[in-house]
């Protein structure tokens, strides 16, 4: 289906810049104080960027298996400053108090193996008291999620913009687990496209028109229609049941249940909204619907149909038996947030569905959830809701353009999940908890058939989801500004003729 591709605030944990501007993180200092007191060097500001460079797509490569997109395992560190209330608490208390995804075994296994850095120097006792500006770094074993092997096909480009028509399962930037299956590396990795500034997103099973700025002039003069709400964008989409044929205006507010889920309903306490609805055609048992929204909050669209009786025939959220009989049609659910949540979950856990969520078992087990903050389901921000794994990745879908996001990544320390099977007390340091991947005397490149000791993505055997289960009718059509205009074709799913 797809071609082979070869500041000092310590309350931010953020991503190496773009190419070329990525300040260093603190310098080793082996000098001590009097009486043998740590010393922590000054903080430096870690840039967030808009960009990546060759280093950062160097991190490993893409293989594609069954019409999906792999990445290939691959090391990567996580950076934070330490955060206000760590401060006069051991690295020991922080672990097991707010690290709560592993054992404490864990983070002694990886400080035996180096993984573990203070202020760039390795991590020797976790009764270690944290200071202000103390810097932490720590090396994982990251799995991306697989997505579709459709490539992104780039719908027009300029001096000053690219426009592209994004498949359904692609996160727009990194974000969550998710990192080089994304929007952003991919086109930077195998177009060239680099330092591209985010104009708008769409939700990850969201397809269609995406545009992004070349420059910082043009995202400033396209933000300003932003403010001043002169984009148009429309949507279609193939919903289940017989749609209304006049023209359908629904206002429900909406709040958001769960970031890390990524979950809303309507709700007297959420956010005002409204679109607009037409139906373009039935062919029987589902309807195409065009979707105008005139507010970009949080999955507007999804929870507005799902609200009318008509949700998105293959909606992984609010088509699901999770909601109850009537499937929320007009806001009945009959369930807590709570309950709500625990049954959408196990409904896609018995499926062996959470890759298509975007979420695994380990997302699910470092708690730390945020109700409704106001940040319309910001991924950027969401970290803040579990900052320990930085593996929470809630909707970008339809967002509000007052708060469009520019830090396209961050990330706070986190570690993979354990493999209770592994005792890790025991682990041999110098054989099996060194870095793996052996270098080939040859080619001078890495081998990525070695298993990592301590990450248990490398012995859990998982269901690959199919391509169809990456597709959700969904897609942007059109988007319109004040001097331009973008549209795609309509996705095959949304023809009149189209059968299931």
């Amino acid at each position: 289906m797809a071609e082979p591709v070869s500041g000092p605030s310590r309350a931010r944990e953020e991503e190496p810049g773009p190419a070329g501007r990525e300040e260093a993180a603190p310098a080793p200092k082996k000098r001590r104080l009097a009486g043998g007191e740590r010393y922590v060097p000054p903080p430096r500001k870690l840039n967030a960027g808009v960009s990546f460079g060759a280093e950062h797509f160097a991190e490993t490569s893409y293989y594609f298996e069954g019409g999906l997109r792999k990445v290939r395992p691959y090391y990567f560190d996580f950076r934070t400053y330490c955060k206000g209330r760590w401060v006069g608490r051991s690295l020991l208390h922080v672990f097991g108090t707010e690290f709560r995804a592993q054992p404490l075994a864990y983070y002694r296994a990886a400080a035996r193996a180096g993984r573990l850095r203070l202020n760039e120097e390795p991590v020797r006792d976790l009764d270690i008291v944290l200071k202000n500006n103390d810097f932490l770094r720590n090396t994982v074993h990251r799995h991306e999620p697989p997505v579709t092997a459709q490539p992104i096909r780039i719908l027009a480009e300029d001096e000053e913009v690219v426009v592209v028509d994004k498949p359904s399962s692609l996160p727009v930037h990194p974000c969550g687990r998710f990192r080089h299956n994304t929007v952003i590396f991919i086109l930077g990795k195998e177009h060239g496209l680099r330092e591209l500034h985010t104009l708008h997103r769409l939700d990850r099973m969201t397809s269609g028109v995406l545009m992004f700025a070349k420059t910082a002039a043009v995202s400033k003069r396209i933000d300003e229609q932003v403010r001043q709400r002169q984009l148009e964008k429309e949507y279609v989409c193939r919903v289940v049941g017989e749609f209304p044929e006049h023209e359908v205006v629904c206002e429900e507010p909406v709040l958001v249940v769960s970031y890390k889920v990524g979950v809303c309903r309507v709700d007297p306490k959420g956010k005002p909204c409204q679109t607009l609805f037409q139906r373009l055609s039935y062919n029987g048992s589902t309807s195409v619907v065009r979707c105008l929204p005139r507010t970009g909050r949080t999955h507007q669209i999804r929870v507005h149909l799902q609200f009318l009786g008509h949700p998105i025939v293959n909606d992984p959220i609010y088509n699901m038996e999770a909601w109850g009989p009537a499937r929320g049609k007009g806001g009945k659910i009959g369930k807590t947030d709570e309950e709500l949540l625990k049954a959408l979950v196990e409904e896609h856990r018995s499926k062996q569905s959470l890759e298509v969520l975007g979420i695994g078992e380990e997302d699910l087990n470092s708690g730390g959830e945020s109700k409704d903050s106001g940040n319309s389901g910001d991924c950027t921000k969401s970290a803040e809701a579990d900052p320990i794994n930085g593996n929470s990745c809630p909707a970008e879908d339809e967002k509000d353009p007052e708060r469009a996001v520019k830090d396209p990544e961050r990330n706070d320390v986190a570690a993979c999940p354990l493999n209770s099977d592994i005792n890790l007390e025991t682990l041999d340091k110098d054989k099996e908890l060194s870095l793996c991947g052996n270098q080939d005397e040859q080619t001078g490149e890495k081998s990525w058939e070695e298993k990592d000791p301590l990450c248990v993505e490398c012995r859990t055997s998982r269901r690959d989801p199919s391509p169809k289960e990456l597709v959700m009718f969904l897609h942007a059509l059109r988007y319109k500004g004040a001097d331009f205009e973008y549209c795609s074709s309509m996705p095959e799913w949304a023809m009149e003729d189209w059968e299931e």
